[in-house]
């Protein structure tokens, strides 16, 4: 089963967050196999960390919401709260197997936030700039929730138009690049 982790920074977080970096990749490490993408959002101004985006393969709802609470940062009080979806991996590979690489471009994590029907079930053309993208789901897989896409885009709203405008209670585009050890 695959889930979308979105950890959202404390206003104050900063230097903890730098503090425990180390701590953190070790952390995400151990999940080497299973992790589909990650990284951090960011200010769209001057670069600073906002949140981190991990997408992994982890047997049950269970796994995941361990896998989200014991992470370091959440354990030290880094994040003021946490998105977890179960989430259906349309593309079928993994941020490393983006034809686009590691750099070059802008890239944004996208979300769309539910409302009502499900929208975006499948993927949208011009598919090229598409690192990650899928449907989020309740944890039985049954109800769709949103759907979520790590995009490279032009700015902010090439990135927004990945989904269909009005089919969401909310899209957030935040500013993100392709983490893990370098």
């Amino acid at each position: 089963m695959e889930f979308l982790c979105h950890h959202r920074d404390r206003a104050d977080s900063l230097t903890l967050r730098q503090e425990l970096l180390e701590d953190h990749w070790s952390y995400m490490d151990r999940y080497e196999k299973e992790m589909i993408a990650r990284g951090p959002t960011l200010t769209a101004v001057d670069g600073e960390p906002t949140g981190s985006v991990h997408i992994v393969d982890l047997p049950d709802p269970a796994a995941a919401r361990a896998f989200v609470f014991d992470e370091p940062g959440y354990q030290a009080g880094v994040y003021r709260d946490v998105l977890l979806r179960r989430w259906r991996n349309l593309l079928g590979r993994t941020m490393w197997d983006f034809p686009g690489g590691r750099t070059g471009g802008n890239r944004y994590l996208v979300l769309g936030l539910g409302a009502g029907r499900g929208a975006d079930l499948a993927l949208p053309p011009g598919r090229d700039d598409l690192i990650a993208y899928g449907p989020l789901l309740s944890d039985d897989g049954g109800t769709w929730l949103g759907t979520a896409a790590l995009v490279r885009a032009a700015d902010a709203d090439t990135a927004r138009a990945v989904l269909t405008a009005g089919a969401y209670a909310a899209i957030e585009v935040h500013d993100w690049q392709f983490g893990g050890r370098s």
